[in-house]
């Protein structure tokens, strides 16, 4: 009999190496990356809630946190396009979060996204920061009072509802049930906030829109000591900076006459101080102007 080789370990069954002689093995080109995907390129993206049609444009977000970073890159001068996300997508779990040029690893909102951006401009002059403190004291009118009654507005006001539904239910699913929950977990959660922040057993609207008033007319008096007639910026520095992008991200979104706000209690708020108004505007025109 004639003798056969040993076998190894690692020798292909006949059936299968004759399946892969008449099938060879090909290596298939990557697939192209989805439509709506941005291009690659060394232009940083910026990940943000807004609309297909808004992003390719750079239209202002709909959201105040993505609003405030956004804004400040064009503050600081950063050259970027913007593209709609979640807060599932983003490395951090919440929105806004930056890409930088490949193959940099993707920057969240914050103090690291803040030096990126003036990274980005090394000549420009930086203004002196106000003392910790007092820039900490305005910080907590916009994250307690000015947020809390951003999200009454929003997501706990009935009148508002087809408004919360266009921003963020409508393009969730188009599945009424699920549309249904999702409602439900967003209101549920704005409210738990709310009363984390108020402190209290059950929502006050009055005590609520009292409080923003009160945060907005200290505003509007930061701005008047500035002694520019009302057109300076915040802590009387010369160009704006981060605080201001914070500000500007709530009275933009509130005092756009195209946003579609029904209760309009904290939009007649901030109509009340000149000052806030006047802000808004020039930093819309600097920023946005095809907007303005």
């Amino acid at each position: 009999m004639p003798e056969h080789p040993p076998r190894s370990l690692f020798d292909v069954p006949a059936p299968i190496a004759a399946l892969f002689r008449r099938f060879p093995l090909i290596t298939l080109p990557p697939n192209d990356l989805p439509i709506r995907s941005p291009p690659r390129g060394d232009i940083p993206i910026l990940y943000v809630f807004t609309t297909d049609d808004d992003a390719p444009r750079g239209r202002p977000s709909f959201n105040p946190s993505c609003l405030k970073w956004q804004t400040f890159l064009k503050i600081a001068g950063v050259h970027f396009r913007t593209c709609p996300s979640t807060n599932h997508a983003s490395p951090s779990g919440a929105l806004p979060y930056l890409q930088p040029s490949i193959p940099s690893r993707p920057v969240s909102a914050g103090s690291r996204l803040e030096t990126w951006a003036l990274s980005q401009n090394p000549s420009s002059k930086q203004p002196p920061p106000p003392p910790a403190s007092r820039l900490q004291a305005y910080e907590a009118l916009l994250d307690a009072r000015i947020r809390t009654a951003w999200l009454h507005a929003l997501y706990l006001s009935p009148a508002n509802a087809p408004l919360l539904s266009r921003l963020y239910i409508d393009s969730a699913s188009t599945n009424a049930i699920v549309r249904l929950t999702l409602r439900h977990q967003t209101t549920s959660a704005a409210e738990a906030l709310v009363l984390r922040t108020t402190r209290t057993a059950v929502v006050d609207p009055s005590r609520i829109y009292a409080d923003a008033r009160d945060a907005f007319e200290a505003l509007a008096t930061l701005l008047d000591e500035s002694g520019s007639g009302g057109t300076g910026w915040f802590f009387g520095a010369e160009e704006p900076t981060l605080f201001d992008a914070s500000v500007f991200a709530y009275t933009h979104l509130l005092l756009d006459e195209q946003f579609g706000w029904v209760d309009r209690r904290l939009v007649e708020l901030v109509k009340e101080f000149p000052a806030l108004v006047k802000h808004r505007k020039r930093l819309l025109k600097m920023c946005f102007p095809e907007e303005a």
